[in-house]
């Protein structure tokens, strides 16, 4: 049987590998600094191959680059052996019950660079839309510390396994001589994961403001590419003016939108027919009256320059002096047989064309300006004293503007994930579009353990972190929306949180243990992990999605975990006997894992590739 990684991939490791499929005759050897030999590309082969010039150091070239951007670059590349354990007692069921594990959404506490990693093989290419509001990095944000400490090869030699003092948040103010550096360091790693997240005919969409806008559209465009660039919303925040230091007061924001290879077009804005009736009781339905001519131009066709007559009347109507019909004589005839022409009494008026709403497209295209019309501040601000009779943060998002992207995006059934989720308004936006049209959309959100502060509200109502505020924010939403609604739709979450990996040092790297320490390696799992802890790693090493249905059986005596309708069968019970193996290989799963040495005997154990060669050939097995 194979053994589990038990870690997040190697991306740079994978990179080289594809490197070497597609040009093994430019992969070589040399001697490092210490005369070492390690693997090594030869660019002038691979010039060849590509038939492209190569930039050496020193030569001048377009770029976007600032202090350790390698670094950065080499985070997002560089695994970390590290778990998702399940919260149960903070969780809600799909019907609003605490404890309920059976939510198809997901909430995870943690490092936002972590959870990506965890969760990029299991989400590759699955999730329809991204939205997050990052630190806008004004000088007053805290922003993630994240560790550079480690080089590359350490991260090898340790299976990405982070230092003592992992990631943290610090406040970035404008005398840090690395002001832009570490808010560039920050988002990087996190956007390059975020965008193998995507579908290939996915968006993200990113809130910012003035600070970093032109740093984080650089950074995008360096990480989606200058062809994925869709838009830049500008969205009004605020109606009342606020005046800064320039006695310009700013009222808007920006929303970065960048889209997949595969996308085609946002949805539309729904028209407004509030001007549209039908006072003839027309059997098209509602009309508005619409212009009936054009300006006079140099290609203006002659016969379009004529009397208009009503047949019903009699009465003639002259064209206007600068401007002409926009039909010909036979067009407009066949205009009004279709009854499509209104004339007035007053022949100095003109007639007008009928447009009939049921002939129209229900919605136009986007403006960059068209995120004005949504929500303000104010509006975030009101959503959250409803819920909980306070208001918590001075600048949460609106419901309207992240339900108006939400709509956009996506389709009924998509994936949406939010990074930087705070107080949760992602995930009620997303029940409540879901209540209004039927939809079945999915989030997954991730926020780091922040805590409030003492002087706070949220701190003072018995919130001490931001987790807290947002998990309660879903639960009471979700109870208000099924109130308000009655909708049959998911109203709840499986919360997770980041934690190290379930597996002792000795699993990643057992030649680096002392043979005198072995004596406490007999079992390769930490004592404090329980089955469904090894359960949800190995759902994220084999790429299994979280929100699958999990089912308990006893097989023989043994706790059998069926995942996925028996997808995957997982027994992390010793002494496994031959009938379990037997009864595990008969159900025929894609996947078969158990414990390293837990087989009752070595009978057992000898028997194992047997039986499942009888019973079920194609099962794919493995240990950990």
């Amino acid at each position: 049987m194979d053994k589990l990684k038990m870690h997040t991939p190697d991306i740079a490791e994978e990179n080289y590998k594809k490197l070497v499929a597609l040009f093994p005759d430019a992969i070589t050897e040399t001697t490092d600094e210490d005369g070492n030999i390690v693997r090594a590309i030869d660019k002038d082969v691979l010039m060849q191959e590509i038939n492209t010039k190569v930039i050496d150091d020193g030569q001048e070239r377009y770029q976007f680059t600032w202090p350790d951007k390698r670094k950065s670059m080499v985070m997002a590349n560089a695994p970390i052996s590290k778990t998702l354990r399940l919260e149960k007692e903070k969780s809600i069921g799909r019907d609003g019950t605490p404890g309920g594990v059976d939510s198809e959404n997901i909430y995870i506490e943690g490092d936002n660079l972590d959870a990506l990693k965890l969760l990029q093989e299991t989400y590759l290419g699955k999730v329809k839309m991204i939205y997050i509001d990052p630190p806008y990095n004004t000088g007053n944000d805290f922003i993630y510390e994240d560790d550079f400490a480690q080089s590359t090869d350490e991260y090898a030699d340790n299976s990405g396994q982070t230092d003592e003092e992992g990631n943290r948040l610090v406040q970035n103010s404008e005398s840090n001589g690395r002001f832009h550096t570490d808010w560039l360091n920050m988002i990087y790693p996190r956007l390059k994961i975020a965008k193998d997240l995507l579908a290939p005919d996915g968006l993200i969409f990113i809130s910012i403001d003035d600070n970093e806008f032109g740093n984080l559209k650089k950074i995008c465009d360096e990480i989606f590419g200058t062809q994925s660039f869709l838009a830049t919303f500008v969205w009004k925040r605020r109606s009342s003016s606020q005046l800064d230091k320039s006695k310009c007061s700013t009222d808007h924001e920006y929303v970065l939108a960048y889209k997949r290879e595969k996308f085609t077009a946002l949805r539309g804005i729904d028209k407004d027919y509030k001007g549209y009736s039908n006072p003839d009781s027309d059997p098209r339905g509602p009309w508005t009256p619409g212009d009936l001519t054009v300006g006079m131009t140099a290609d203006m066709r002659p016969n379009q320059y004529y009397d208009l007559v009503d047949p019903k009347t009699g009465k003639v109507y002259k064209p206007n002096y600068n401007r002409v019909w926009s039909y010909i004589p036979e067009s407009m005839n066949q205009l009004i047989k279709e009854n499509r022409i209104v004339f007035p009494e007053d022949t100095s008026k003109r007639p007008m064309r009928k447009r009939f709403a049921s002939e129209l497209n229900s919605a136009t295209n986007p403006q960059s300006t068209w995120l004005s019309d949504v929500g303000m501040n104010i509006e975030g601000t009101k959503q959250m004293y409803d819920l909980f009779g306070k208001s918590f943060f001075p600048y949460t998002k609106p419901m309207s503007l992240i339900k108006s992207l939400i709509l956009q995006a996506t389709e009924k059934d998509s994936i949406i994930v939010d990074f930087f989720s705070g107080s949760a308004t992602t995930a009620q936006a997303a029940m409540q579009l879901n209540a209004e049209d039927g939809g079945k959309r999915k989030y997954i959100l991730v926020q780091l353990q922040e805590e409030t502060d003492q002087k706070s509200e949220a701190y003072k109502s018995g919130f001490k972190n931001i987790c807290d505020v947002g998990e309660e924010r879903i639960r009471r939403a979700g109870e208000k929306i099924k109130d308000e609604t009655g909708a049959d739709i998911d109203y709840g979450f499986r919360c997770f949180k980041v934690d190290s990996s379930n597996m002792k040092d000795v699993y990643y790297a057992p030649t680096d243990i002392e043979q005198l320490s072995l004596d406490g390696f007999e079992d390769n799992i930490k004592e404090d992990r329980t089955p469904e802890d090894l359960l949800i790693q190995v759902m994220l090493d084999l790429g299994i999605l979280l929100s699958s249905d999990i089912e308990t059986q006893e097989i023989a005596g043994k706790k059998v975990f069926s995942v996925a309708d028996g997808y995957l069968l997982a027994c992390f019970d010793k002494n496994v006997t031959e009938e379990t193996v037997i009864e595990i290989a008969k159900k025929r799963p894609f996947y078969a894992v158990f414990r390293d040495n837990s087989m009752a005997n070595d009978s057992v154990a000898a028997n194992f590739e047997q039986i499942f060669e009888a019973y079920s050939p194609e099962t794919v097995r493995k240990v950990l």
